[in-house]
């Protein structure tokens, strides 16, 4: 359960390490939880990211919130946290290991009325939900992204965010393929694909952001988008 993201940031080490260490840290259980997933190197986004969360949530304020990808439900909790008052996270996982993790975060915290976890394939669970979501946090298998993209897009309200984690796969996403282990390949052809899209979309407006691994905010700017899931 090693935190690979935490360790591969595309900034600087020397300005990672001010914004994780300077900018102001979580207060009570919920920093608590934070500081001992850190220690232990369990997968949870990284305080800038943490801190930019925070911001973003509390200019948003948004009411109806999707989450892609639980691990152990620190982010479901800060966004239930800080996205005001009324707030209701939903959250997918598929993960035995990280549901059980996830139920423990929510009976720490006692927020177990603002969060609906939901276990199983998000695949299987998307038909089975309907918009409009505010806010939409995806950070599960990176080369479940273009294919998760179209159910987003249709769970997301127009003028809705999606925001994605993890998109740059340590900056490797630039390189040519050759050069990437073949293990690799399809995340890495699966990501330039994701990107691409976002990127030109006529619907989409996007902004790629340079914290952790790489973030995605996506702003749904009709009420039907149309995007054709690819392989």
């Amino acid at each position: 359960m090693r935190n690979e993201m935490m360790h591969r940031p595309v900034v600087k080490p020397e300005l990672v390490d001010y914004l994780r260490t300077e900018q102001k840290q979580l207060p009570g259980e919920l920093g608590q939880i934070q500081k001992e997933a850190n220690e232990k190197g369990v997968p949870i986004i990284p305080h800038e990211t943490v801190v930019f969360m925070q911001f973003l949530l509390g200019q948003l304020q948004p009411k109806k919130i999707l989450e892609i990808g639980t691990a152990i439900g620190f982010s479901s909790s800060l966004m239930a946290q800080y996205a005001g008052e009324g707030a209701h996270v939903t959250t997918i996982d598929r993960f035995d290991v990280m549901i059980r993790n996830a139920k423990a975060t929510y009976a720490r915290l006692g927020n177990e009325e603002q969060i609906t976890l939901l276990e199983g394939q998000a695949a299987d669970i998307f038909p089975t939900l309907s918009g409009s979501y505010d806010f939409i946090f995806m950070d599960s298998a990176k080369s479940k992204y273009i294919e998760f993209l179209p159910e987003c897009l249709r769970l997301l309200r127009k003028g809705g965010v999606l925001m994605v984690d993890d998109i740059f796969q340590a900056g490797t996403v630039l390189d040519p393929i050759e050069t990437i282990p073949r293990s690799q390949r399809t995340i890495h052809r699966k990501l330039k694909k994701f990107l691409h899209v976002i990127n030109t979309h006529p619907d989409l407006t996007t902004s790629l952001v340079p914290l952790g691994d790489g973030v995605a905010l996506i702003t749904k700017e009709a009420d039907d988008v149309q995007i054709v899931a690819e392989d």
